[in-house]
């Protein structure tokens, strides 16, 4: 089935002659076979998206279409790999055609040649439905890959065997119910902008762990959750979305590079495979899958490379996994939602956006979720969305932010006046919002105590009042202050400096287990307990802030891992005695 070009408008082609095409089928484009996607049908004209450069292609070229929806292949071989938005894989593409990629080149996302030693853990004569696991490749060290019958098939095997085999070979037979005999191999393809099947879901109950003080303590998300890191330049976005990739406790990270800088991808290929995941003490490479859709690449593949990235994720969310799919960002997105929709010659809505941004939106972060994962055993598997938002200026009123945070549960709003003082993760804490801490509290109290949740409000109510206090520091000056107000402006610096901020580049600082936090800010809240009563008994408040245990709690993040319960403990107990000993004193003046 061919057409022909009629009209070339950048990545919008109208071509006629397609009447037996459907929407959303992939086509083929020119001479160089260029691919795109079947936008909108009247009558037989179509307008085709292109996802590569259209220079040079002109009226009377032919398109081709395949008869099939844009679709990903899903395999053993997709962890450690780089492709780019429509899941074409760029190391291979370069060792075909060179560093200078050209147009139209064919290359299978998963490597077809490529032989993987299966185990078969189903048995012939099994009654088996979608989702079922017919057995396992070990993909990479800390990845356990588990071929599953595809999630539209059911019936009995009739064969099955262990052993090497590439991703095209018969691994099994199934005969479905109506008597036909399915040869089933370790690839299969699923269409992108159709979420993959699940039997339940469930409410998000269980923190991800990312190791960032002011993430996990502050304004926490659930596995399964979504979150927004909205920004402008320089605050310190794709840092926080690189920290989340390296530190979260989830299996598999799926990080799409959509529209971003291209030297903040290099950033990531340089540094993933240098850096050991803190729980299997392997490469970090080995769990991640990259879509490096840079922003010199062609405008409509970001809008592909989003869904090709969330059903990667899809994928293994449904083997049980825990996933994180990470959007870098968001705002490029719906850019070249606004360029399509233009060429369409759509109603454009909001400063230019389509009328349709919103839904788009929603779309993405609604396939996030912590499910019940289709087959017959029980898994479950979670799925975490976390979208970065660049909007222009900082200004969080346009829509994209706004339809952003109408969708999401948590939200870190990055601010510039933190990131010019220095003050990382610049995430604002007067701010942002998680609400996810009601559904999470139980967790909490099971795992760290009923005193890590009461902590967190009472610093947060301390960071607040510091707000209302500036104000009048503003005006009067910090001495005219009685002495409680004084402690809470020193135990919330205390709180923004030596708890909040936090080095992404030193060692010790940059991830920072749940115990660690726990026992940090409780040593802080200690202090101000204490201070408080001393100051009652009439003791100095400029004293207090000068004794040694101060310095010492400045000092306490950067103590190493291994040693860290033991140090804190002593300048806890060094703290109450010094405390103790200028509240005695205060107590003699008198």
């Amino acid at each position: 089935m061919s057409g022909k070009v009629v009209k070339v408008s950048g990545p919008l082609v109208v071509a006629t002659g397609l009447a037996d095409a459907n929407m959303s089928d992939v086509v083929r484009v020119g001479p160089q076979r260029l691919i795109g996607e079947i936008l909108t049908m009247k009558g037989d004209t179509a307008n085709i998206q292109v996802y590569e450069e259209t220079s040079g292609l002109g009226p009377g070229a032919e398109v081709e279409t395949t008869g099939a929806p844009m679709s990903v292949e899903l395999g053993p071989g997709m962890i450690e790999g780089i492709y780019d938005g429509i899941q074409r894989p760029l190391e291979k593409i370069v060792e075909k055609v060179g560093a200078c990629i050209t147009r139209g080149v064919e290359v299978p996302a998963v490597d077809h040649e490529k032989k993987w030693e299966f185990n078969a853990v189903a048995k012939v004569g099994d009654q088996v439905i979608g989702g079922d696991i017919l057995g396992t490749v070990q993909e990479t060290a800390v990845v356990l890959h588990k071929i599953m019958v595809p999630p539209t098939m059911r019936g009995t095997i009739t064969s099955i065997r262990s052993g090497s085999f590439n991703v095209t070979e018969t691994i099994a037979t199934l005969q479905t119910e109506d008597g036909r005999e399915v040869p089933l191999t370790m690839l299969q393809k699923w269409p992108v902008r159709v979420g993959r099947p699940y039997t339940k879901k469930y409410p998000p109950k269980r923190p991800l762990c990312s190791g960032q003080r002011i993430i996990d303590t502050m304004f926490p998300i659930a596995k399964g959750g979504t979150a927004a890191v909205p920004g402008p330049f320089g605050s310190g976005k794709t840092v926080v979305q690189h920290q989340l990739a390296k530190w979260s406790d989830v299996d598999i990270v799926v990080y799409i590079g959509c529209g971003e800088r291209g030297n903040e991808m290099t950033d990531v290929l340089r540094e993933f495979p240098e850096l050991k995941d803190p729980r299997t003490g392997e490469s970090l490479m080995k769990r991640t899958v990259l879509i490096a859709n840079t922003s010199d690449m062609p405008v409509a593949a970001r809008e592909a490379s989003v869904y090709t990235g969330i059903t990667i994720a899809e994928y293994f969310r449904d083997m049980g996994y825990d996933v994180a799919v990470i959007a870098d960002s968001t705002s490029r997105w719906a850019e070249a939602l606004r360029e399509m929709s233009g060429r369409l010659e759509e109603m454009p809505g909001e400063e230019g956006y389509p009328a349709y941004l919103a839904s788009r939106l929603a779309q993405f972060y609604e396939r996030a979720g912590s499910v019940e994962c289709i087959g017959s055993d029980e898994r479950r598997g979670s799925l975490t969305a976390v979208g970065a938002v660049s909007p222009p200026g900082g200004d969080l009123s346009e829509p994209v932010s706004q339809a952003t945070m109408r969708i999401v549960k948590v939200f870190w709003a990055l601010d510039s006046s933190l990131a010019y003082k220095r003050h990382f993760p610049a995430i604002n804490w007067l701010s942002s919002y998680s609400l996810y801490l009601d559904s999470l509290k139980p967790w909490f109290d099971e795992n760290l105590g009923p005193e890590f949740m009461r902590d967190r409000t009472k610093a947060m109510g301390i960071l607040q009042n510091e707000a209302s206090l500036n104000e009048i520091v503003q005006l009067v000056g910090k001495d005219a202050l009685g002495a409680g107000d004084q402690l809470t402006l020193e135990v919330a610096r205390m709180v923004r400096e030596d708890f909040l901020q936090q080095n992404a580049f030193m060692d010790v600082d940059s991830f920072s287990d749940y115990e660690r936090q726990k026992k940090l800010l409780g040593m802080i809240l200690s202090y101000d307990v204490l201070c408080r009563d001393a100051i009652a008994k009439g003791a100095s408040a400029q004293e207090l802030f000068q004794i040694p245990a101060r310095e010492q709690i400045g000092r306490a993040k950067s103590v190493p891992a291994e040693e860290y319960a033991a140090v804190y403990d002593q300048i806890q107990s060094d703290m109450e005695q010094q405390i103790a000993a200028i509240a005695a004193k205060g107590g003699d003046d008198e």
